[in-house]
């Protein structure tokens, strides 16, 4: 990354959540293998048509989902973590495969690569242009068809504590690699729209002023902001731990990252929103933010809430 900023050379990169496995190519629009439309931006020219589809999840049961939110609050209270990102793995079975799934969603951010997984994350990492930095952490979710939805999560005081502790989180991060680092939008709304009705997400913009040779350091820069701090939690280091502790087996590229290089700008995504293949068929990665006044049928039902396709 830190030759191709130098050089100016366009690349695709992903990177697993435990940063034990990624992969990186140079000037991507001219192969087709892995498909990305970051923001606007890839080398898709396929498309397909909106046909009826199945779509079926099997969620672990909520006593198994108990047990491992318990672990966490363990953690919580001992004061290890201020917010621990739980996730849970869900089979799915689907009439369709992962390339119609990308091909079909609709997403800011999208990646499949072949035989591994697909993503549709609505989650920007970090965008660097022009010698800035900007991070926009997502941290708060509710079924848009609530009453008042979109006042009831934001006037929500667990919600709220989370979505700072976040903020937080992240613009200490980016204090590691910028300076001048402020929070330019608080608490603001997207809405995804998915299979199921639409959901609304509250979202931060945190930007920063990067170093003058920022272009050929572009991965040492990089690698100082990771794992992502909205999908692991705070204190990094210790909340991992209690990741690891909790979930029992390793995320692979789910919550990991994934980015494209211009040859000027860069811009990146979390990979949540996220299908991978298996031996054993497809499974569906969700998960949310759990603090000291998180309650365990809300947080199961938010993991629950976030397995969808991005299409109708």
């Amino acid at each position: 990354m830190n030759e191709a900023g130098r050089t100016k050379t366009p690349f695709l990169f992903g990177l697993d959540f435990e940063l034990s496995e990624g992969f990186f190519i140079e000037n991507p629009l001219q192969q087709s293998e892995i498909l990305f439309d970051m923001d606007g931006t890839g080398n898709v020219t396929e498309t397909t048509e909106g046909n009826p589809f199945a779509f079926v999840s099997f969620p672990e049961n909520y006593r198994r989902y108990a047990r491992r939110f318990s672990h966490v609050m363990e953690g919580l209270r001992y004061g290890n973590s201020f917010l621990t990102n739980l996730t849970i793995k869900t089979p799915v079975e689907t009439g369709l495969s992962l390339k119609e799934i990308f091909l079909r969603s609709r997403a800011k951010y999208r990646l499949y690569v072949p035989g591994r997984f697909v993503c549709f994350s609505p989650e920007r990492f970090v965008r660097i242009d022009k010698g800035r930095v900007f991070s926009h952490p997502m941290k708060g979710t509710i079924d848009a068809s609530v009453e008042n939805a979109e006042e009831t999560i934001l006037n929500d005081y667990k919600e709220k504590a989370e979505h700072c502790t976040i903020v937080d989180l992240i613009r200490n991060d980016i204090s590691r690699i910028a300076t001048r680092v402020k929070v330019s939008r608080f608490r603001y709304i997207d809405r995804v729209e998915t299979n199921e009705g639409a959901i609304l997400q509250v979202s931060s913009e945190i930007e920063g002023t990067l170093p003058g040779d920022y272009l050929e350091n572009l991965g040492t820069l990089f690698f100082e902001l990771l794992p992502a701090g909205s999908v692991s939690g705070a204190p990094k280091e210790a909340t991992v731990a209690i990741i690891r502790e909790a979930e029992q087996e390793p995320r692979g590229f789910y919550t990991g990252v994934a980015g494209y290089f211009d040859g000027t700008g860069l811009d990146s995504c979390v990979l949540i929103r996220y299908i991978e293949q298996t031996e054993g068929g497809f499974y569906f990665r969700s998960g949310g933010g759990i603090t000291v006044n998180s309650e365990c049928e809300k947080e199961y039902a938010e993991a629950v809430r976030k397995i969808y396709l991005p299409f109708t």
